[in-house]
């Protein structure tokens, strides 16, 4: 397993997050071949989807590779049983480096991996998409689905770092820069009204143009995230702030097999229009926020099967006993967890999907 494909790392910046058991770096505008000089200790593997290896294999000579498919339908356990299949053959030990390259579900299931080969391997990540390198590299939840039921098994366990080349987003589908737009959008809506403003007086072409900005506006994300993770790592309370449009959304994403921040996007929608029905809250900004997702073109409504929706949505993970853990909003920049039971969910489910 030798590293001979790599070359000395440059880093711009780098930020320490410290969790219960291991402090993630997050090394920021760093060059993707100088991976190997923070894990010289370690034989690296490299776990990344048939994308991303077709468009960056060059850089990778030398160094053992396990592909698989790309998409979130091979987000499942099959997948999973073939990267060990796979780290068996290459003689893998406890001194395998297990490295994810890849958008959400390659970073998804090579923790996974990497907490069950032999009880538990290192691991880091290098998210190639937006929506990896703002939302799913971060916090440490690594899983896999199960059918239609998203990340319905999987564990809390953090990588040794994280590392941020912004030159991998040069390659990024417009559809990608879209769906990661989804989760930015998250997170001023949940924690930073200022960066809903922001938002607002950009568009996605001028990020998508301008480096400086988008590395900008990662950075950002990647401080609010951890932040709400760090506080929370193990969800009891505050980090369940960051599901906001996910309840709806995940059953929406899997229902119709669309992308993760489409199906957020819906869901935050649908999120909104029950905040402004729960008088309690006293919210009034939807339409803002319904401007601002179509403004980066993301979908903000969808034709479904509102009873097959709601039947998934009763399986999900924030469920407790008769009812659902909604993230709402009071304002923009301020969300709140509120308890809803399923039976006065379904009365006002039709009106706000």
């Amino acid at each position: 397993m030798t590293k001979s494909g790599f070359n000395a790392v440059k880093i711009m910046r780098t930020a320490n997050f410290t969790y219960s058991q291991k402090t993630v770096t997050c090394y920021f505008d760093a060059e993707f071949t100088g991976v190997a000089g923070l894990i010289p200790d370690a034989n690296i593997v490299i776990v990344t989807d048939e994308h991303v290896f077709d468009l960056h294999a060059q850089n990778w000579k030398g160094i053992p590779v396990i592909r698989i498919a790309a998409g979130e339908a091979h987000k499942n356990q099959a997948t999973a049983d073939h990267i060990i299949q796979e780290l068996i053959r290459l003689g893998a030990h406890k001194n395998t480096f297990l490295l994810g390259v890849g958008g959400g579900v390659v970073t998804d299931i090579t923790g996974y991996v990497a907490a069950v080969y032999l009880r538990g391997v290192r691991f880091g990540l290098v998210p190639t998409s937006l929506l990896a390198m703002v939302d799913a590299a971060i916090g440490g939840k690594n899983g896999i689905d199960v059918g239609v039921y998203k990340n319905m098994i999987g564990t809390l366990r953090q990588p040794e770092f994280i590392l941020y080349d912004y030159s991998f987003l040069e390659t990024l589908p417009v559809k990608e820069w879209v769906n990661g737009f989804a989760e930015i959008i998250k997170h001023a809506c949940i924690q930073d009204a200022l960066l809903f403003s922001i938002l607002e007086k950009y568009s996605l072409h001028e990020y998508q143009a301008d480096k400086t900005l988008i590395a900008d506006l990662v950075e950002k994300n990647v401080e609010i995230k951890m932040a709400v993770t760090v506080s929370d790592e193990f969800e009891k309370g505050e980090r369940k702030i960051l599901n906001f449009g996910h309840t709806i959304g995940h059953a929406i994403e899997n229902l119709h097999q669309i992308p993760h921040g489409q199906a957020v996007s819906i869901g935050m929608v649908a999120a909104c229009n029950l905040s402004e029905q729960l008088n309690d809250l006293h919210f009034s900004e939807a339409a803002r926020i319904v401007k601002l997702l179509a403004k980066y073109h993301l979908p903000v409504d969808v034709e479904t099967d509102h009873a097959r929706v709601f039947e998934i949505l009763k399986m999900d993970k924030k469920r407790k006993d008769d009812g659902v853990q909604f993230i709402l909003l009071k304002k923009i920049g301020q969300a709140e967890i509120k308890f809803i039971p399923l039976v006065d969910l379904k009365k006002h489910f039709n009106e706000i999907l």
